[in-house]
């Protein structure tokens, strides 16, 4: 399974967002991401770190 877990980075930490994401469409300054259960979310950011080895999307909010 190469499914990753999104994270929102924010004071110094970071927040699950979403777990296993499947799809990942930027779209303008919004991220569109998918799981495999169908569950869906628009972040309003940008990615700010991605991992496939430790299968890990860290996003930042635009400021």
């Amino acid at each position: 399974m190469c499914e990753a877990n999104a994270y929102i980075y924010k004071n110094g930490k970071e927040e699950l967002f979403l777990e296993d994401v499947d799809i990942l469409i930027p779209e303008g300054s919004s991220i569109y991401l998918k799981n495999l259960f169908g569950e869906q979310k628009t972040f309003k950011g940008r990615i700010k770190e991605l991992s496939l080895i430790k299968h890990k999307i860290l996003l930042e909010e635009d400021k």
